[in-house]
């Protein structure tokens, strides 16, 4: 290797080019390697080279290995001395084979770049590296530094399992805490959490508040003392002691503020994070007074449905719309509901025909089903992008659906940038195409998806100089201006700098 080798090593950073993940910034160099290193000998680079990379190659200007060093011990990929005069490209795995060939191809030039490069390995699983390449003279050998990336792939690994075992704990906590919910609400038994620390309510079901003969919401903040008849304060904090010191308490009856209602009163005492809690439950003495009822009556539901914002359409068992409100009239652009009537919801709904039969077969096996998004098509061309929330109901023998299709083309525009268009922006819309639109299409999707990312990227760190945008992506500038028209970012008021 020649001293002035370093040299060739460019000082500034390069964004990779769109579809070779793993590459990483061009190599920085040496400022003055002449001066300091200008008497190393050949010798001396070669011990260096091996020593600072965890595999060394030689390549001729073939493309064959002639030479091997091992810097780790023992060496991530199986038996790299057999490599010897084989190509290098046959020694990956076929999707690395071009990438091979354009290093290669551009070891001559300045700065060097690292990409990543995959070996076969033994089990199967391929074996992840990153070269840089460059030519010690013009015409000369060609030598390959890499690093081994299985530390770094281990590392996704884990984080992967454990994001998924997060997400796995953070659905069951979700799922515990609805049961809590619901038997908390539901409970005949009047219940209250109060906080040890200044005996506050923090949390009381609606038996309770009917017990108190407070409205919904606003037995939260109160003092036991404000809660309890003046006759039974020192009852209440006589259980209050006995919780404190044996965590469990015997009935005491008490008597209800502004109220002829007695209740026995019982409790446990729960540490919570650290926070002690009373669970108290009062049980009445005279009878239940009657909950409040908030849910209007069937008429008055039908109505609020039939005027609601939101489209809501029933079907039978196989998508037949049997009725639907005057909102879904207007997004399928129909002037009454006997156009819809005995139609299938595939007629309006639905990116491709997979939508309608993935959401009415998540309905038959699941029962309900939230924020499903697809698009809707009236009648006359018009679309929107909607939102679904639906749950089977069973008549007899035949099952019904029924769907609340909200239009969420609002929400898109107020939350996307200007200048964005309907491309999807994150892995999770781009996932919630999966079982709905064709493989094909959703990489297709995932390809522009990354091709504007890149490209928007590029810009934005050239303050909009296109010119040095092309050069950071690898593009001549006419490829760059096609990309910008496709993706409706040339602007017809930008000037070409």
């Amino acid at each position: 290797m020649k001293p002035d080798t370093a040299t060739r090593i460019g000082h500034d950073h390069h964004t990779a080019e769109p579809g070779e993940q793993g590459e990483r910034a061009r190599v920085k160099g040496f400022d003055a390697p002449r001066e300091n290193l200008g008497d190393l000998d050949v010798d001396t680079a070669a011990v260096l080279v091996a020593a600072a990379a965890d595999l060394a190659l030689v390549v001729d200007r073939d493309g064959r290995v002639v030479d091997v060093a091992v810097g780790i011990d023992p060496p991530t990929v199986e038996s790299p001395d057999r490599w010897r005069g084989q190509r290098l490209a046959d020694t990956v795995a076929p999707d690395s084979r071009e990438k091979v060939a354009r290093m290669l191809a551009e070891a001559d030039a300045a700065p060097a770049r690292w990409r990543q490069i995959n070996h076969p390995g033994s089990g199967g699983a391929d074996l992840p590296m990153q070269y840089c390449a460059y030519a010690t003279r013009e015409g000369g050998p060609i030598v390959v530094i890499g690093r081994d990336l299985q530390g770094v792939a281990a590392l996704q690994q884990r984080l992967i399992e454990t994001q998924q075992s997060l997400e796995q704990d953070y659905w069951r906590r979700r799922q515990v805490e609805t049961r809590y919910r619901l038997l908390f609400q539901v409970a005949s038994e009047a219940v209250v959490i109060v906080d040890a620390r200044n005996q506050r309510v923090l949390e009381a079901n609606p038996s309770a508040e009917a017990l108190f003969d407070v409205p919904a919401g606003e037995l939260v903040g109160r003092t036991l003392r404000d809660c309890f008849d003046e006759r039974s304060h020192e009852a209440v904090e006589a259980v209050l002691s006995t919780l404190r010191v044996s965590g469990a308490v015997d009935k005491e009856k008490v008597r209800i503020a502004r109220s002829t209602h007695t209740a026995m009163l019982s409790g446990s005492l729960l540490n919570q994070a650290g926070t002690l809690l009373y669970l108290l439950r009062l049980s009445p003495e005279d009878g239940m007074p009657a909950l409040p009822r908030a849910t209007p009556g069937r008429n008055d539901l039908a109505g609020v449905l039939e005027q609601g914002p939101d489209a809501v359409v029933v079907t039978d068992g196989e998508g037949r719309i049997r009725s639907a409100n005057r909102a879904f009239l207007e997004l399928a652009e129909l002037a009454s509901e006997e156009q819809a009537r005995g139609e299938t919801l595939e007629r309006w709904l639905g990116r491709t025909n997979v939508d309608v039969k993935v959401l009415l077969g998540n309905l038959r096996q699941y029962g309900s089903i939230r924020h499903f998004a697809t698009r809707l098509r009236g009648e006359y061309g018009g679309e929107a992008d909607v939102e679904i929330s639906a749950v089977a109901a069973r008549e007899g023998e035949s099952p019904s659906f029924g769907l609340v299709i909200r239009d969420v083309g609002r929400r898109h525009i107020a939350s996307e940038p200007a200048g964005s268009g309907s491309t999807p922006r994150s892995i999770e819309q781009l996932t919630e195409l999966v079982g709905r639109v064709p493989l094909k299409e959703v990489i297709r999707e995932s390809s522009d998806v990354i091709e504007r990312l890149c490209i928007e990227a590029a810009l934005e760190l050239t303050g909009d100089n296109r010119a040095s945008a092309a050069e950071m992506l690898g593009l001549s500038r006419q490829s760059l201006y096609v990309k910008l028209r496709r993706h409706g970012l040339m602007h017809s008021d930008s000037e070409d700098r």
